[in-house]
């Protein structure tokens, strides 16, 4: 299956943010922890050049904790301050001010030198759909000054927010990138749901899934689904099909409703905490 989704208004949202990076001192991207490479935009380090860098690793908290260091230590290495987190439930927001200071400090030096007090740090967030960053924005200040959702496209336009004396925050929409130059990164973020579930394939999806997790998380696999296949993820979805009773009329299996369901566990971690991406494929 060909993986790609571009609408319009994500072009426009990129022409914003072009626009408005000249305000902006810091840009906080926020990544998927299960996927820290799919899920980083390639266009936002053009856009980001010459900045101070944030990268949050968020829904830590559904990805596999020893990958979890190694992609922290993958991206300080490459010059970025990059935090854990889980903006759903809160955890790691806390640190977050300190790093937004230590990431900006020769710029607030800067400015005391010149005799600029209390300019707040101007901070883009920007990301893929559906990565968290209304979440996290509203976790960040305590209340909620973004509407969120858990589907793709919820945030259109741009939106600023002074959260203190210190940090004004630029809320932006998720954007994705015109061609996915490997296949298997859409893949990958259709797993994740950052693609419409409309325009895919949900067996497919769900078939190369269950092939990745027998490969690299196979006990977890059984655990959850009971089951007694090793290799073939498709046996696999059907063997699912029948322990979930999951049938269309005359007892066929429901593949659509199983995969579904198989995908939604990933997504919510029911299957465990999973990491599709280790630091070692790009080094």
């Amino acid at each position: 299956m060909n993986y790609q989704w571009y609408p319009g208004h994500m072009t426009k949202a990129k022409r914003m943010m072009e626009e408005h990076i000249k305000l902006i001192d810091l840009v906080i991207e926020l990544v998927d922890a299960r996927i820290p490479v799919s899920s980083k935009n390639p266009e936002i380090d053009q856009l980001g050049r010459n900045k101070s860098r944030i990268i949050l690793l968020n829904k830590a908290d559904l990805a596999d904790p020893e990958i979890n260091a190694l992609w922290a230590a993958f991206y300080k290495e490459k010059g970025f301050f990059v935090q854990e987190m889980n903006a759903q439930t809160g955890a790691g927001v806390r640190g977050i001010q300190p790093l937004v200071q230590s990431a900006c400090r020769e710029k607030i030096e800067r400015d005391k030198k010149r005799g600029i007090l209390n300019r707040p740090v101007r901070a883009m967030v920007v990301g893929i759909p559906n990565v968290g960053k209304s979440t996290f924005i509203n976790a960040l200040a305590g209340k909620a000054c973004t509407k969120t959702g858990n589907k793709p496209g919820v945030t259109k336009g741009k939106q600023w927010i002074r959260l203190n004396k210190n940090l004004e925050l630029l809320d932006t929409p998720g954007i994705l990138w015109p061609k996915f130059e490997d296949q298997k990164v859409g893949e990958r973020l259709a797993m994740i749901g950052s693609i419409k579930d409309e325009i895919l394939h949900a067996d497919e999806l769900a078939v190369a899934l269950l092939s990745y997790l027998h490969e690299k998380y196979p006990q977890k696999l059984k655990e959850r689904y009971l089951i007694n296949s090793n290799e073939d993820a498709f046996k696999t979805l059907e063997e699912i099909c029948i322990n979930r009773k999951c049938f269309l009329k005359g007892e066929q299996p429901d593949l659509l409703r199983a995969a579904g369901m198989v995908l939604e566990d990933f997504r919510s971690g029911r299957i465990g905490r999973i990491t599709l991406e280790h630091p070692e494929e790009w080094k």
